[in-house]
């Protein structure tokens, strides 16, 4: 057989192979990151929204807060462009207000976040919380808050609307976010 056929015959079973993988990381990826459980919300000691995306997540948060009786809200203050609408409410509303409790994170990012968190829990007292965050960033934010936690942490997804192409850029950053959490875990709390 001649070099140039077995390089045809190498090139096509490479091209097979990393076709099923594609495909075979595209399901799990739909799995994870958006067709993920809906749970059904319960009462806790606060619910938490976290940055970016909150013309979405916001109101999620506060109809949560309200038809539950969840004393308090919690959301993140980034100062992003993403995130608006909770900078707003955290910038508008008369201070003192115990039923709002606006995070200043030391990173703007979700290990941030989850540090901010597990010091603002422990701060607290509580012993549950509900955290409000877009649908494919469910998984991976609750493995960083877990970590930083002995809280019971339940997760509850606002549903963003993109595209085809946006969703597959999602899956890809969750991908290498989640292994990133699971692999380098942020806090020791457990």
């Amino acid at each position: 057989m001649p070099n140039s056929a077995v390089a045809v015959m190498i090139a096509r079973r490479l091209v097979v192979a990393g076709s099923i993988a594609f495909v075979a990381w595209l399901i799990v990826a739909f799995q994870l990151f958006f067709n993920v459980p809906v749970n059904t919300p319960h009462r806790t000691d606060a619910v938490i929204m976290l940055g970016g995306a909150s013309s979405e997540r916001l109101p999620v948060a506060e109809k949560l807060k309200s038809d539950l009786g969840i004393p308090v809200l919690a959301v993140s203050h980034t100062g992003t462009p993403g995130n608006v609408s909770a900078d707003e409410l955290c910038n508008t509303l008369p201070r003192p207000d115990p039923s709002l409790v606006c995070l200043t994170l030391d990173e703007n990012d979700t290990r941030g976040e989850a540090r901010a968190i597990g010091k603002l829990v422990a701060e607290k007292g509580w012993g549950s919380v509900t955290v409000v965050t877009s649908r494919y960033h469910q998984i991976r934010a609750g493995t960083l808050i877990s970590q930083c936690t002995t809280a019971d942490v339940q997760m509850f997804a606002s549903d963003p609307e993109l595209s085809a192409g946006q969703w597959l850029r999602r899956f890809a950053i969750e991908t290498g976010g989640l292994l990133d959490a699971l692999l380098r875990p942020e806090c020791d709390s457990r």
